[in-house]
């Protein structure tokens, strides 16, 4: 058996897409799993043992007949017996009937679900993980979504722990992670959290713990918010991982994780670290499990620069 699932969106909505994928898996043990994702997510892959081949397509570009015309071969050169779609525009639906796929699951809120064998409802007001995860139910597929787990690879276990001995960290450590995605900062969601207000976060975890190591992770597009953070305190380590892989592990080492809503974040759950996340105007709920580990700072404005340092200091020591 092989089965496809078209999944838009970034590395954060792959991660979320992990359960789907593994309970997938889990009861078709002997099925080839594909992924079509865009370019910017190829490496989610990476700490996902479920899939078998990630196949490219940028689904938010102009894509002409040509671009569809080309994923239309490609798809039936395959010959899948079930694909999952996410995307809810027209012409996925009419692509995926198209293909000849014998069953097509796809949400009854898509444009094109007259085109699915198997529609499923679709509700938004759950967590993000558990709506993907309803798309099973249009293969009989009724149990409870699971949580996100990732398989890190060994290579990037060991760069992690030869990092760590560079950095001279011996113990556990708190990782933070603040920057913003490019593409978030065009579409005009500012997920920054103030420098200053890092620090005094910073200088408070110092006080209370002077031994206590601070490790920034530094992301490609994260440059300028380094500089800055290290302008403002030269006792902080900086890590750079090369892959979500090296990304993982080094969070899996850290004792607490703090970030805004991110890739890093959901990586942070996949890997089971304690993590205090600070969202803006998307709802915690909707991005993080229900957990006691998992805990979301919501701005009472929309903006994550509003929340104030006492509120996550206070979530830091609550323990």
């Amino acid at each position: 058996m092989k089965i496809l699932a078209l999944v838009p969106g970034g590395i954060g909505d792959q991660v979320l897409f992990f359960p789907t994928l593994d309970d997938l898996k889990r009861n078709y043990p002997e099925a080839a799993i594909d992924v079509i994702v865009e370019p910017r997510s190829l490496g989610a892959y990476r700490i996902c043992q479920s899939v078998s081949e990630v196949i490219k397509f940028d689904y938010k570009s102009r894509n002409g007949m040509a671009d569809f015309g080309n994923l239309l071969g490609i798809i039936r050169d395959q010959e899948y017996d079930i694909v999952l779609s996410l995307g809810r525009r027209w012409a996925i639906g009419f692509l995926l009937w198209m293909s000849g796929i014998p069953r097509r699951i796809g949400y009854d809120a898509n444009a094109g679900k007259n085109f699915f064998t198997d529609p499923v409802p679709l509700n938004q007001d759950q967590y993000a993980a558990a709506m993907y995860h309803d798309l099973l139910k249009g293969l009989g597929i009724n149990s409870p979504c699971p949580a996100i787990t990732a398989n890190i690879p060994k290579a990037d276990m060991d760069w992690a722990a030869a990092k760590q001995k560079e950095l001279e960290i011996t113990g556990g450590y708190v990782a933070i992670h603040g920057g913003s995605s490019r593409l978030a900062q065009t579409q005009g969601i500012n997920k920054i959290y103030p420098v200053q207000q890092w620090q005094k976060i910073i200088q408070d975890i110092h006080a209370k713990q002077p031994a206590l190591p601070i490790v920034l992770l530094a992301g490609p597009e994260d440059q300028s918010w380094i500089s800055q953070m290290l302008q403002s305190s030269a006792d902080i380590k900086v890590v750079a991982p090369g892959n979500i892989g090296q990304l993982a592990a080094i969070v899996a080492g850290a004792k607490l994780m703090l970030c805004t809503d991110s890739a890093p974040m959901h990586v942070s759950v996949a890997v089971g670290t304690y993590t205090i996340a600070l969202f803006g105007p998307t709802p915690a709920q909707k991005l993080l499990p229900q957990s006691d580990r998992f805990i979301g700072i919501q701005s009472a404005t929309g903006s994550i620069a509003d929340i104030s340092p006492a509120q996550i200091l206070e979530q830091i020591w609550r323990g």
